[in-house]
């Protein structure tokens, strides 16, 4: 395993770290003991940075982690954690300071911890990025010890773009994979100047760029995959990165070309993010140990070439680039 610095919170984190969202809930079955085994499989591995958030399975996956951390009190596991979508309903107006810090409070006692290592807004409404008091009641926390240092989860690059004028976020969190590129045109060069920490996510777009999901896969009613499909529980773009299937599947069978011989279609996706530095790292869900395995082989793979990169862009640009590049 490789490390980078998330941006200045001083964090040297895993390349491929580990997104706790599917062993909380909204991805189908999921088993405690197996997702117990997956996470002692990430710390054996080199992963040394956990994503989760309190609605991952209402407080399931911060628990998991903190049994985690309970059973490994010599490793250094840095976790991030989410705040805000709670919220019923879900505006801008909820996000104020009695508000985060009661979820804050909730999420220190799922934890096991006295301060959160890193505490992101979790895509709130675009207004929010406009209401200055809602940094100054993080500032708040941050000056309480209630929270180490706090970032943003966005779904727009505009969202990004604005967050990072507050002078104390310290990372930004963002779709960024084979089918969602706009980040790196428009973003990234102003979170390198900034120092600016990028968790990259949603990296195999739901699943599909592991080349394991067919046209015929069925999913579970209670996994967002089937639930969300067009946005119907929260945004779109979260589930397939908000690519129509049909065309996912064409490009799918074109990025399979590109893929190095003995690299799997997952490993190939992950490499692909990892060749661009501004990216702290890519936090891959897994459920089982095997697919935490097949993930964090992607840093070991070799970088991927010139003509490699400029391929899968082109594909992107001929297929995908219509479809979502000005959404998000």
């Amino acid at each position: 395993m490789k490390y980078r610095p998330l941006g200045r919170t001083g964090f040297k984190v895993s390349e491929v770290s580990f997104g706790a969202w599917a062993i909380g809930g909204s991805w189908g079955d999921v088993d405690d003991r197996t997702s117990l085994a997956t996470l002692h499989k990430a710390i054996d591995s080199g992963v040394n940075f956990i994503d989760t958030a309190d609605v991952y399975g209402d407080g399931r996956s911060e628990q998991l982690i903190a049994k985690l951390k309970q059973e490994r009190p010599r490793d250094t596991i840095h976790v991030a954690t989410k705040a805000g979508r709670r919220l019923d309903p879900h505006t801008a107006v909820g996000y104020n300071g009695i508000n985060i810090t009661r979820f804050v409070e909730r999420s220190l006692t799922n934890l096991g911890v006295e301060s959160i290592d890193l505490l992101q807004l979790h895509c709130p409404p675009t207004d929010v990025y406009h209401q200055p008091e809602v940094f100054g009641d993080l500032d708040d926390l941050t000056k309480a010890g209630k929270i180490r240092h706090y970032g943003v989860s966005v779904e727009k690059v505009e969202e990004a773009i604005k967050a990072i004028q507050f002078p104390n976020v310290k990372t930004v969190q963002i779709i960024f994979n084979l089918f969602r590129l706009r980040p790196a045109e428009m973003f990234f060069a102003m979170a390198k100047k900034q120092n600016i920490g990028i968790l990259a996510r949603v990296p195999l777009a739901s699943g599909l760029l592991t080349g394991k999901i067919t046209r015929g896969t069925q999913f579970a009613a209670d996994d967002h995959r089937t639930f969300n499909r067009h946005g119907q529980a929260f945004d779109q773009g979260e589930t397939f990165s908000g690519v129509p299937l049909d065309v996912a599947f064409a490009a799918i069978e074109e990025l399979k070309a590109l893929v190095p011989g003995g690299a799997s279609m997952a490993q190939f996706a992950l490499r692909w993010i990892l060749m661009f530095d501004e990216v702290s790292c890519v936090i891959p869900g897994a459920k089982r140990p095997d697919q935490l395995l097949d993930n964090v082989a992607a840093a070991e793979l070799a970088a991927l070439s010139p003509a490699t990169m400029s391929k899968a862009q082109s594909i992107y640009d001929r297929l995908i680039k219509p479809l979502v590049h000005q959404r998000w």
